[in-house]
Formats: structure tokens, C-alpha cells, sequence
């Protein structure tokens, strides 16, 4: 490559990542922004920042930290999201998806463990925006999602039945679900029915007002009433009351904010807790861009999803500095945003500040809030996140996909969702492979090609097979998972032909593996007296070939557009009459259109294919940016 190329290169690359480090509040403000619009941003983000304060703090105690750490992150990341982000009403915090991972590195590493894979999720993340890779995240099977998504429900509910049922154990909580259920059935014995009843109160509102209001959220008119029944009838009081736990008998929530400063990490710690800050990352991605495709389709717009994974990125960076956990989109809260008449991202800014005044003015009273009304709360959080409507759906689709989907599921749930996802992405790629493999055909023809078949000729007599040639279909991706397939059906030929045609129409792409099955064959053809000829070759499987010299073994003269040609280069090779199809050749392969006799020597085939759109991404991937002189 010149310099002049690796320049325009690097300028490229340079203007791409400006445009993805370009947040929509930019762009939005550009498109024009009125004074309508700020109020009505204003007005939706009060309502979501108050929305947003019994969930971060939920979250947070749920995630094993003090519920201020909850609202730094509200705060902080929820901040940055917005500024950065790619989305106009994504609202960002802590969500409950990383309720189970946040409370498993937590118990093993601490808070600093936390911290430290925080800021790797951080650095994940921006990278996964600069690289590109918005659109290969969506890529996560959908039965792993479905899967992971309905375990972290039953983890989070699970976590919950403590504090909503009031018991009380000496043994520590164990970080596993069956280690819980143990522990909280040899624990009954000490339900607090006081506190049952303020859950129940507190789970029936959340449940019953969405039917009277969607304006003002359900979960804090059920802390404000739960809180309000707790305070008046003294249920709380240590000494004369009914033991029902409030937030304040376990946390202090402070009326300051934290100044800014490093975590303690150390490299050592950031090697073991690279594995969970994957996870973090990947969770984050998943997350945060289902919720900005939710969000354009209330809107009708559309985001950018690079540039939200790297706001999602500093937003995760800038979290652990100021002593808050892991952040993403939260789709609820989102939703609720867009349903208040959101406009432009200003209003994920105004629920940020929202929630810091509150934090400062309000904060002692939020200390009064009863733990089993946080406990109903994050039950509807559960049953609204475990999808069971797509669980129900899923087993009606294939065997192998329902299987993903309880594989990824009885992981989370009994193991970890790190595990989870690396198996059930693991398990439904296997699974693909070998469904990918099972389609994949390989047919004789003998006399005549079908009349039926799509490449139409024009007289019966074209469609002919010679006798001596032998013409077999390939249909399915030529990869090796399918090799060993064709190889056996291929093996048995029994009579040697002088010609064999492999018809590759339906064969759309080939790998190494289907590049050294087609040497292969060529060498024992070779070595048999046949000749070889290829039929319907698409750009990708010729640029393949050529690239690793097989295209040469072979003759770019005998890789053919159609069968036609291919036909009437077996007639050539025999020494028979060549029945004219110039007229209307019909290709099989796009970029052949055009050529008057595809099979014909001075017609490269591969120079041709070297200029079509399906390979030009693969020619750049592999061209360096910098040239050494």
C-alpha cells in the first residue's frame, strides 16, 4: 500500500471515530431545539429522576453495595449516557440485569474487585464502539438472551425473599441460588409477618396503579405509602415496634457527594477480574442497545449504536471514580422517559441532577423507606424482566433453540452468569454448525438437467449431458462442518468420468476447509485422467479459490458462470459441437451478467468477482493502514 493509501486510511479511520465519539445531544441540538422542547424534557425528566431514586437504591442493596453506591451511578453514569450517548431518551443507571453478577464479584473480590472490573467493562466498551462492533453485539443468540434474561429474574426475586418476608438467619447469604433456598427455608421459622404485610401493601400498589395513573410510577407511590404505614404505626421502632427493617437500620445514606478518585486496583486484580468485566461489557452492550431499539420504536427514530457503546463506556469509567457500580440503558425507565414527552437526551441530564438534589435534600428521609417495600418492588422488576411470554414462545421454535435457551438459564441461575452466556453462546453456535451442516446437499445428474431448473436454456438439446461427463449439485455454505458430507457422497462415484461438474449455484460461501475438500478432488481427478470443471461459482467461493492458488490449479477457464456454460465447456473439452447460449446466458452469479461467453479463458472469472461489493469489505480488512519503508 502507498503512503498516499495509508494517509487516506488513517483520515478515514480518523473521521469514522469522530463521528462515533459525536453524541446525539449534539446532533439533536443541531436539528433545532425550542423552548417547548426544554420544558418538555424538564417535565419528563423530574418524573423519571424521581422514578429512578427507589430503583437505584433497590438495585444497589440487591447488588451487596450501600445504596448510595446506587445513586452515584444514577447519577454519574446516568449523566454521561446521556451526554455521550447515541440514543435521544436512552436514561442510563444501575439495572437489575447486574444485580447477579455486581453480587458475585462483590462477595469474592469487594468493592475494589468491583471497582476494578468496572473500569475494564469501561475500557470493553469504548473499544467495542470504536471498533464498530454496535451491530455484531446483536448478534448474541436470542435464546441465550431469553435464557440469561429469565435466570437473573429468578436470582433477583430470590434475593428478595429475605426482606420480604423479614427473616433472619446468623449464617451469611451464600452468592448461589440453591445455597439460598437452603438457607431461607431452615429460616421460616423467623418470617416477620409485619413485614409481610407492608411487602404485600407495597407489591399491590405497584401492581393496581398503572390502572389508576401511568404518569406517576406505581413503585414510588408504594414506597411513599409503605413508608408513610411503617412511620405512623411505629413498626419500625427498635424497641417497641415490630422489627420491620427500614433502609437506615443498614445503611447511612450521605448528604454529601464523593469527590472523584482512582479505585485501588492493582494489575494483579484486574487479571482476575477480566472473565466479569467481559461479562459486564457484553451484558452492558446487550442491554443498552435493546433499550434504544425499544425506544425508536416508540419514537420512529433510530439510534446510533456505536456511539452509544462508547458513552456506555465512560459513563462505566467514570462510575467507579466517583464510588458507583456498574451501569447500562434501562429500558424501563427509558420507556417511561419517552411516555412523559421526552425530546432530546437533555432530559437523561435533568434526571441525573434531579436525582442528585434529592439525594442531598431528601436523602434522610429515603432512610426510612421499609426493605420489603424495595422487596416488591424488584418482585415486579423480576416478573416484568423474565420475558415469560418469549420463554413460552421458545418452545414452540426448534428443539436445539429451547435447549440454548435452559442451558443459558439453569446456568445463571445455579452457577453464574459469566458461565452462562460463554456456554449458551458456545452451545448455540455448535448447535448451528450443525444444523448448517445438516442442510447441506450433494445430487447427481445424470442425462439431462432438470426442466424445471431456474437457469433456463434455450433448447432441450443445451441441457444435455455429454456422455463421459458426470455433473453433481452442491447446496448448503461449503464449510467444515459440511465437508465430510460432500466428501463421502463425492467418494462414491463409482465409474470415473473424463469430466466432472460440480454445480455450485447453491453454494454461497466457502472456508479453508471447503477450499482443501475442492483441492483435494481436483488432485484425485487429475490423477484419475477427469477433468474438473466448477459451475455457478458466487464471488466469495472464486476470490477463495484464488487466493490459495486452487483457481490456477484448476483453470480460471473452467470455473464457469452457469451450467450452460459449464456444459458447453465439457463439449469443448470432448470435441463436441458447442450449442450456442450467448444469447440470453442467464447467469447464475451476478457479476457474470454481461460476459457474452462466460466460459471462455479471456474472461477471468476472479478478476472479475474481485470487483463485486460481497468481497470489497474482506479486500480492505486484509490491506494494512501503515507501510514500512
Amino acid at each position: 500500500m502507498s503512503n498516499v493509501n495509508a494517509k487516506e486510511s488513517v483520515k478515514k479511520f480518523l473521521t469514522e471515530s469522530v463521528a462515533t465519539v459525536t453524541p446525539e445531544l449534539v446532533k439533536s441540538i443541531k436539528r433545532g431545539y425550542t423552548k417547548q422542547n426544554l420544558i418538555s424534557d424538564l417535565m419528563s425528566g423530574v418524573i423519571v429522576g424521581i422514578l429512578a431514586l427507589p430503583l437505584a437504591i433497590a438495585f444497589a442493596i440487591a447488588s451487596g453495595v450501600g445504596p448510595e453506591q446506587g445513586l452515584y451511578t444514577a447519577i454519574i453514569a446516568g449523566f454521561t449516557i446521556s451526554l455521550l450517548g447515541g440514543s435521544r431518551f436512552q436514561i442510563g443507571g444501575p439495572t437489575g440485569a447486574f444485580i447477579v453478577i455486581v453480587y458475585g464479584i462483590v462477595s469474592q473480590y469487594g468493592y475494589d474487585g468491583l471497582a476494578s472490573a468496572t473500569l475494564l467493562a469501561g475500557i470493553i466498551l469504548i473499544v467495542f464502539g470504536l471498533a464498530k462492533f454496535g451491530a455484531i453485539i446483536k448478534f448474541i443468540p436470542y435464546p441465550v438472551t431469553v435464557g440469561f434474561t429469565a435466570g437473573i429474574a429468578v436470582i433477583i426475586a430470590l434475593g428478595q425473599v429475605p426482606n420480604f418476608f423479614g427473616l433472619k438467619f446468623l449464617a451469611k447469604d451464600p452468592a448461589d441460588a440453591v445455597g439460598k433456598i437452603k438457607l431461607y427455608v431452615s429460616s421460616f421459622d423467623t418470617v416477620n409477618v409485619y413485614s409481610v404485610i407492608i411487602g404485600v401493601i407495597a407489591l399491590a400498589v405497584c401492581i393496581l396503579w398503572p390502572k389508576i395513573t401511568t404518569k406517576v410510577p406505581g413503585s414510588l407511590i408504594a414506597i411513599i405509602v409503605a413508608t408513610v404505614i411503617v412511620k405512623v404505626l411505629g413498626w419500625d421502632d427498635p424497641i417497641n415496634g415490630h422489627g420491620v427493617m427500614t433502609i437506615g437500620m443498614k445503611n447511612h445514606i450521605p448528604s454529601g457527594f464523593p469527590t472523584p478518585h482512582l479505585p485501588n486496583i492493582s494489575l494483579s486484580m484486574m487479571r482476575e477480574v477480566f472473565q466479569p468485566a467481559l461479562t459486564i461489557a457484553i451484558l452492558g452492550a446487550i442491554e443498552s442497545l435493546l433499550s434504544a431499539v425499544v425506544a425508536d420504536g416508540m419514537t420512529s427514530t433510530k439510534h446510533r449504536s456505536n456511539t452509544e457503546l462508547f458513552g456506555q463506556g465512560v459513563a462505566n469509567l467514570l462510575s467507579p471514580m466517583f464510588g458507583g457500580i456498574p451501569a447500562t440503558g434501562a429500558i424501563a425507565r427509558t420507556a417511561t422517559n419517552i411516555r412523559n414527552g421526552a425530546v432530546s437526551p437533555i432530559s437523561g441530564l435533568v434526571h441525573a441532577v434531579v436525582l442528585l438534589l434529592i439525594m442531598l435534600v431528601l436523602g434522610k428521609y429515603a432512610e426510612m423507606i421499609p426493605m420489603a417495600a424495595l422487596a416488591a418492588v424488584l418482585f415486579q422488576v423480576a416478573f416484568n424482566m423474565c420475558g415469560y411470554r418469549a420463554v413460552i414462545k421458545m418452545f414452540k421454535l426448534p428443539k436445539s433453540d429451547v435447549i440454548v435457551m435452559l442451558v443459558a438459564f439453569f446456568l445463571t441461575v445455579i452457577i453464574d452468569l459469566t458461565v452462562a452466556i460463554e456456554v449458551g453462546v458456545l452451545l448455540a453456535a455448535i448447535l448451528f454448525i450443525k444444523r448448517m451442516s445438516e442442510v447441506a446437499e450433494v445430487d447427481a445428474v445424470t442425462d439431462a438437467i432438470r426442466a424445471d431448473d431456474e437457469e433456463v436454456s434455450h433448447t432441450e438439446f443445451a441441457r444435455q449431458v455429454p456422455k463421459g461427463v458426470v455433473v453433481y449439485e452442491l447446496a448448503g455454505s461449503l464449510f467444515f462442518g459440511a465437508v465430510d458430507k460432500f466428501k463421502e457422497t463425492l467418494n462414491r462415484i463409482a465409474v470415473k468420468p473424463k469430466i466432472l461438474i460440480l454445480r455450485m449455484r447453491s453454494v454461497s460461501s466457502i472456508d479453508a476447509a471447503g477450499i482443501n475438500m475442492i483441492e483435494d478432488l481436483l488432485n484425485h481427478c487429475k490423477a484419475d485422467g477427469t477433468q474438473l470443471l466448477l459451475s455457478g461459482v458466487h464471488a466469495q467461493p472464486v476470490v477463495a479459490l484464488t487466493r490459495a492458488g486452487v483457481l490456477k490449479q484448476l483453470g480460471e477457464e473452467n470455473a464457469l458462470g452457469n451450467i450452460d456454460a459449464a456444459l458447453n465447456r465439457a463439449r469443448e473439452l470432448l470435441g463436441l459441437p458447442v450449442v450456442d447460449a450467448s444469447v440470453d446466458p442467464n447467469p447464475t452469479v451476478s457479476w457474470e451478467k454481461g460476459l457474452e461467453k462466460p466460459w471462455m479463458p479471456e474472461e477471468s472469472n476472479a478478476a472479475v468477482a474481485e470487483g463485486t461489493p460481497e468481497v470489497i469489505a474482506e479486500k480492505v480488512a486484509e490491506e494494512p493502514v501503515w507501510k514500512l519503508k
